[in-house]
C-alpha cells in the first residue's frame, strides 16, 4: 500500500498540493461575484457537504493510514491505537488553544480569542477565523504528500480541493452579506487560501524530512480536522431549520470522499 517514494516529483507534487489549496478556495469565491445571494438552505447543504468530505478524509485518508503506518513499526496492537488516538487528541487541543487565544470572529458566534480582537479591523478577524478553519486542511494535504505514498496523497489532495470550492463560495457570500464588497470577499478567500497553502508546505517538509513522525502527523491533522467539523461546521449548518438538508449534504460529501479514497488509492 505504501510506495517507497515519488523520486524527483515529490517536491513538485508538494507545490501542486499547496497551489490547489490556495486556488480552490479562491475559485469557489469567484461565482459569488455574479450572484446577489443564495438561500440559507443551499448554504447549509454546501456546508454540510464540506463537513462530510472532511469527516471521510479524516477517517479514511488520515487516521486509517496512520494506524497502518504505526502498526508497521511494532508488533503490539496497543501502541498504534495509543499513538494515533493521542495524536488526534493533541491535534484537537491545538485547534482549541488557537481558537481560545488567537483573536478572530465568526459570522454567527461573533468574536472569540483574547482581548486583542478589539484592536483589529473586523475583516481581519474574519480572515483569522477562516484561516484557523483552513489550517488543518492544508496540514492534511502536506502530510499526505510528505508520506511519499500516492495512495495516501492523491485522495487527500482531490478531496480537500473539492470541498474548498463550495466552502470558498459560502464564505464569500457570507462576507457580502455583512456589508463587505465583492472585491474584499474574494481577497479574504485568497488570503485564507494562502494560509492553507502554507500549512500544506509545513506538513510536507515536517513529514518528508522526518518520516518517523508520519503516523503522528497524519493523526494530528485528522484530529485537527475532526475538531473543526464538530466545533464549527456541523453547528453552523444546523443552526436553522435546514438541519436535515445539511445532514443530507454531509452524507453525500462523506460518501463521495470515501469513493475517491477507494478508487484513487
Amino acid at each position: 500500500m505504501f510506495d517507497s517514494g515519488f523520486g524527483s516529483s515529490t517536491l513538485a507534487l508538494a507545490l501542486v498540493g499547496s497551489a490547489v489549496t490556495v486556488l480552490s478556495t479562491s475559485l469557489g469565491a469567484v461565482p459569488a461575484l455574479a450572484m446577489g445571494g443564495i438561500s440559507q438552505r443551499t448554504k447549509d447543504v454546501l456546508m454540510g457537504f464540506s463537513a462530510g468530505v472532511m469527516l471521510a478524509a479524516t477517517a479514511f485518508s488520515l487516521v486509517v493510514p496512520a494506524i497502518h503506518l504505526a502498526e508497521e513499526r511494532t508488533t503490539s496492537r496497543f501502541v498504534p491505537a495509543l499513538v494515533v488516538g493521542g495524536s488526534m487528541l493533541v491535534g484537537g487541543l491545538f485547534l482549541h488553544l488557537c481558537n481560545r487565544f488567537i483573536p478572530h470572529e465568526h459570522f454567527i458566534k461573533g468574536q472569540e480569542g483574547n482581548a486583542q480582537a478589539a484592536n483589529l479591523k473586523r475583516i481581519w478577524l474574519f480572515v483569522l477565523a477562516i484561516a484557523l478553519h483552513n489550517f488543518p486542511e492544508g496540514l492534511a494535504v502536506g502530510t499526505g504528500v510528505g508520506s511519499r505514498s500516492m495512495t495516501i496523497a492523491v485522495p487527500i489532495l482531490v478531496g480537500i480541493g473539492l470541498q474548498d470550492i463550495p466552502e470558498g463560495f459560502v464564505v464569500a457570500l457570507a462576507l457580502m452579506g455583512v456589508a463587505y464588497s465583492r472585491k474584499q470577499a474574494v481577497l479574504v478567500a485568497l488570503y485564507t487560501g494562502l494560509v492553507e497553502g502554507a500549512a500544506a508546505l509545513v506538513g510536507f517538509f515536517a513529514t518528508s524530512f522526518a518520516s518517523g513522525v508520519l503516523p503522528w502527523a497524519l493523526a494530528f491533522a485528522g484530529g485537527s480536522m475532526l475538531y473543526v467539523v464538530s466545533d464549527e461546521m456541523i453547528p453552523e449548518s444546523h443552526r436553522q431549520e435546514y438541519a436535515k438538508e445539511a445532514t443530507a449534504g454531509l452524507m453525500v460529501g462523506f460518501v463521495l470522499m470515501m469513493f475517491l479514497d477507494v478508487t484513487l488509492s
